[in-house]
């Protein structure tokens, strides 16, 4: 299950999604993207592929603070009864996105404990990670979009994995109008462990302020 992830090839967003727009003021690069931190995702705005930088977790309505996405792990969302649970069941119809990667940190159990290791799709340096957005109004009035990413049962390590969009079927996923189940299911296909490459890092990583790309480096 993807705990942080990377994107550090900007200058190839606005080609590799065919943005029209460009790539907003505020994308950077980032080596530890983490929950509640501002990332970029691309939506459909009546038909044109546009990137808005988005809060990584839900936020209930009702929450004065951001400490519910931790307390609740609202940062990815099970594929499994995605369509009936509350928290994602309307945003899975009609506010699908594409979370861009270079790739991801798990926590895997080790010999010496729980150590993070970075995962990418082999031969796939920039991929479409499957995304659902919402939006939360803080107490003092300000709207904050939203995001997660959604994970599928798999056979690695960890037994999760985010669900990766084809390149084919990028936009009927940003499409609102597509809504039933089975178009949407169609789309979210597990990745087997034989197509993602691993290797360990350092634990650093906890320390949300650290990002270089210092942080990638095999231990």
């Amino acid at each position: 299950m993807p705990e942080r992830y990377t994107l550090f090839e900007i200058e190839k967003l606005r080609d590799h999604f065919s943005l029209p727009n460009g790539v907003p003021a505020g994308v950077k690069k980032s080596y530890n993207i983490s929950p509640t931190q501002l990332a970029p995702v691309i939506v459909s705005k009546d038909g044109v592929r546009t990137m808005e930088r988005k809060m990584w977790g839900f936020i209930p309505a009702t929450a004065k603070d951001t400490r519910s996405v931790f307390r609740y792990k609202t940062t990815v969302a099970k594929s499994e009864g995605i369509f009936d649970k509350p928290t994602w069941k309307d945003a899975v119809r009609r506010q699908r996105c594409l979370v861009p990667a270079n790739g991801y940190y798990e926590w895997r159990k080790t010999i010496d404990g729980k150590r993070p290791f970075y995962v990418q799709i082999k031969d796939q340096p920039l991929v479409s990670l499957a995304g659902i957005y919402s939006s939360w109004t803080d107490p003092q009035g300000k709207e904050w979009g939203t995001f997660a990413i959604i994970t599928a049962a798999d056979d690695s390590h960890t037994g999760r994995s985010p669900i990766i969009i084809a390149k084919i079927d990028e936009d009927e996923w940003l499409s609102p109008a597509v809504e039933d189940l089975n178009s949407v299911y169609g789309m979210m296909r597990p990745l087997s462990s034989d197509l993602l490459v691993a290797h360990k890092v350092t634990s650093d990583l906890k320390n949300v302020k650290l990002n270089s790309e210092n942080l990638l480096r095999s231990v």
